[in-house]
């Protein structure tokens, strides 16, 4: 009926799914030991066998419990209207052992089972649990009623809000593993846009420069077509290396930073270079304080990815673009802030009218660290963005 399976495989498996049969075998016995004290053999092997039953219903998957309960709840109601006809009745206990079973099942029916199922079987395990008091001679009833009653009705209270308190932390972790996994997700949305999109927009970009001159009658030279090629070459190399480290970070978890910067603003000079290679020049203007004191990883790497952002837009939907600045300082009003500012003096495609993700991202990026970020146009021509992050986060 409890089939250990599939335990081999991890370490401990086998002894953490053994225990609770391992702590069951003891109860079992002391069900037994009461049901003798009858001294009539067919009451003591029917004791066991109703205790069995509860103790089954505590073991079974959630998904076969409710069948199970609902069995050992009627075998125990059974067992003690059985017990009230007949002569041969325990003297000191009526099943104590079953009793506590039978709460502790109330708990898991509180816990597991869906409120309106939950709702009929807690009450009936109650009902079950009341009348194993009647197991005892008749003469004792009175007793019985007066002190276990109460004790047993609060004993029931107290295992019903145990299992509704344990199904909201159930329900709270489960919302929380939802929140991470959809966290999770969008992370690799994130680095999958910001890593991949900027190499392949860079090989679009320089494969239409090459279409368009060569449509306009100036084919470029050998020299230049070998330089824009190698260009090609090298963001399509720099796109795989992207894509093999993210599929690393989704076969092995605990290695995300293998494929995010360091977090320093070093690479922002090689950002702007590669990019003015195959495009408009890049004016960088970084604070010298940065340098000796820069920012933390986090607001360093969120940093590079505002400019990466910026100059793939730029790539992708500007036209007429001649010059582009990318301004990177404390703000003077406020030294705490560091403000990251990009803009170009282009105009945007009258051919791209394509949403992206990309400024939903950098936003989600840009407020993970407390930052705000604004992106619309310059007074007279040009885009900016322009976003505000703590130094120290």
């Amino acid at each position: 009926m409890f089939p250990l399976r599939r335990l081999h495989g991890r370490p401990g498996g086998f002894r953490r799914s053994a225990a609770p049969y391992l702590l069951a075998a003891p109860v079992v016995a002391l069900m037994i030991a009461e049901g003798t004290t009858t001294g009539y053999p067919p009451t003591a092997a029917a004791t066991a066998v109703s205790g069995a039953l509860v103790l089954a219903a505590l073991l079974v998957p959630p998904a076969r419990l409710s069948l199970t309960a609902g069995f050992a709840i009627i075998a125990s109601v059974a067992l003690s209207v059985v017990t009230t006809q007949l002569a041969h009745r325990p003297e000191s206990t009526p099943g104590m052992a079953e009793i506590g079973a039978l709460l502790l099942l109330i708990s898991r029916l509180v816990r597991r089972q869906p409120p309106l199922r939950a709702a009929v079987l807690a009450p009936a395990a109650f009902a079950a649990a009341s009348l194993v008091l009647l197991r005892l001679p008749e003469e004792e009833w009175g007793r019985v009623g007066n002190y276990g009653g109460p004790a047993l009705a609060f004993a029931a209270l107290l295992a019903a809000a145990l299992g509704g308190y344990l199904r909201l932390l159930d329900l709270m972790r489960e919302r929380q593993r939802v929140a991470d996994r959809q966290e999770q997700r969008l992370e690799y949305a994130r680095d999958l846009h910001d890593f991949v999109a900027h190499h392949v927009t860079a090989i679009v970009a320089q494969t239409r420069a090459v279409r368009y001159a060569t449509a306009a009658g100036q084919a470029p030279s050998p020299a230049e077509l070998d330089e824009m090629l190698a260009g090609i070459e090298r963001a399509g190399s720099q796109a795989m290396e992207s894509m093999r480290g993210m599929v690393s970070v989704l076969r092995t978890p605990p290695g995300p930073a293998a494929v995010r910067p360091a977090g320093d603003l070093g690479g922002l000079r090689e950002l702007v270079e590669g990019f003015a290679a195959g495009g408009p020049p890049v004016e960088l203007a970084l604070d010298p304080r940065l340098v000796h004191d820069p920012p933390g990883p986090e607001v360093g790497t969120t940093v590079q990815r505002v400019v990466q952002e910026c100059l793939t837009n730029i790539r992708k939907h500007a036209s007429g673009v001649s010059r582009v600045t990318v301004d990177i300082r404390p703000r003077s009003d406020e030294p705490e802030l560091l403000e990251v500012v990009v803009t170009d003096d282009g105009q945007p495609s009258p051919h791209d009218d394509t949403g992206g993700f990309g400024l939903i991202g950098l936003e989600e990026r840009v407020a993970a660290v407390g930052g705000t970020l604004r992106a619309g146009p310059r007074p007279g021509v040009g885009w900016q963005v322009a976003a505000r992050l703590p130094l120290r986060h």
